[in-house]
């Protein structure tokens, strides 16, 4: 491992280096002595969201009223969805932005289970987002066709069980699905391998994406991905409950079956008809009304990261990751903090989480006391969230000392008995 200089002058000097320094200036910053290292959970607030969430009350929805439809915003979910799909390697019209990811993830799977009758298991991993998990548990009770969850378990709680997930695919396999990057850990798995594994034998495939989209490229065409789903408000910057996105394969739109069929996904909506009959293309996997005001605020982000290129963005992210590391490494492994992220960054994804036997006592000293916001997966990981467009190396370099001030003067002791209810 690299040694680096243990000061703030080498810090500064990154930043100096940074050719995307200046993207910081296009989130409000109301703090800025607090040090944001929770991108991965909740983006900052773009400057452009601000003045169109006042353009959405004011003018679209207060001036406009219902002539808001004809004038963008039937075509809101398709166009946010047309320009996430240059993030993740998708064609145009194989990306929607609908309800949330758990609702989206509850289609995909039964309509991918539909499409695969004869085939009754689904593999996942343990690192997978509980949520999912959940999702695929009541589908499996839902349909009660017999279908079987198998699990694959990590030996250390940090890498895929990629050795395990391809001796458990076999021709009575529906489906793959798995995070992308997973939420504790920040495991980047092989996307495309694992696809090809999983259709070697006749499988499906729906990627996770939360962790991963706007972050890490993703070349879900060139990987032969069937279905995806994921967040907006994570790296995407899309604010609090924003909308989801789903990916479907071209290929595939025909085939599937939206099992929560809507008016949005109707063909000829406005006719009427009381038998259902779906629209073609991905609009078919819309359902309900689609929440404008949340829904349009995701543009904004998405924009950034356009503006800034995926691939610098996963170089800085690669850099400041390392740095963070490295720090780890020199400043905080002598103080009980261990590495709960893989070490390999072509493994890793834009987080990284450090363990320690009193880590919701630190966290909670960190942000009630050290103006440092990361967050806390039990049951001892302390996520600091790498967001490339606004995390500086300074503000690394200064969570990584508050880290070590946490330990050094004892500070989690007051917090060990306690837990929010979100960590």
């Amino acid at each position: 491992m690299m040694t680096v200089p243990l000061d703030r002058s080498y810090a500064d000097q990154l930043d100096a280096a940074d050719d995307l320094a200046g993207m910081q200036q296009a989130f409000v910053n109301l703090e800025p002595d607090m040090i944001y290292l929770d991108g991965n959970s909740l983006g900052r607030l773009p400057r452009a969201a601000v003045d169109l969430a006042d353009d959405l009350v004011r003018r679209q929805w207060g001036e406009r009223l219902i002539r808001g439809w004809n004038e963008g915003w039937f075509d809101l979910p398709e166009r946010i969805g047309a320009k996430i799909a240059r993030l993740i390697g998708a064609a145009p019209d194989e990306v929607i932005v609908a309800d949330s990811t758990s609702v989206n993830l509850f289609k995909l799977v039964v309509a991918a289970l539909r499409a695969q009758r004869g085939r009754m298991r689904i593999i996942s991993d343990d690192l997978n987002f509980p949520s999912d998990l959940y999702i695929l548990q009541g589908v499996v009770d839902l349909l009660g066709s017999g279908h079987e969850i198998a699990l694959a378990y990590s030996a250390d709680g940090i890498h895929g069980p990629v050795e395990t997930i391809l001796s458990l695919l076999d021709h009575n396999t529906a489906l793959l699905t798995l995070s992308h990057v997973t939420f504790k850990s920040g495991f980047l798995y092989d996307m495309k391998a694992l696809t090809a594994a999983a259709h070697a034998v006749g499988a499906l495939t729906i990627w996770d994406l939360s962790h991963s989209v706007g972050a890490v490229p993703i070349d879900l065409n060139g990987s032969g991905v069937d279905l995806a789903v994921g967040c907006c408000y994570k790296y995407l910057n899309g604010g609090p409950g924003a909308p989801a996105f789903l990916y479907i394969r071209r290929d595939l739109q025909e085939r599937l079956i939206n099992p929560i069929s809507g008016w949005m996904g109707q063909r000829d909506l406005f006719n009427f008809d009381l038998d259902y009959a779906p629209t073609a293309g991905l609009r078919r996997f819309l359902t309900g009304t689609p929440p404008i005001m949340s829904l349009a605020l995701i543009e904004p982000g998405v924009d950034l990261i356009l503006a800034a290129g995926i691939e610098r963005l996963r170089a800085k992210s690669i850099a400041q990751t390392e740095y963070l590391i490295e720090l780890w490494q020199q400043r905080l492994a002598p103080l009980g903090y261990t590495l709960n992220s893989p070490r390999d960054p072509a493994r890793r994804g834009s987080h990284v989480s450090l363990g320690h036997p009193a880590g919701l006592g630190i966290d909670l000293a960190l942000i009630n006391e050290l103006n440092v916001l990361p967050d806390f997966r039990a049951p001892d990981n302390i996520r600091l969230g790498i967001t490339p467009l606004y995390t500086s190396f300074r503000d690394i370099y200064i969570a990584v000392e508050r880290l070590a001030q946490a330990v050094i003067e004892q500070r989690y002791l007051k917090y060990q008995s306690n837990r929010p209810t979100v960590t």
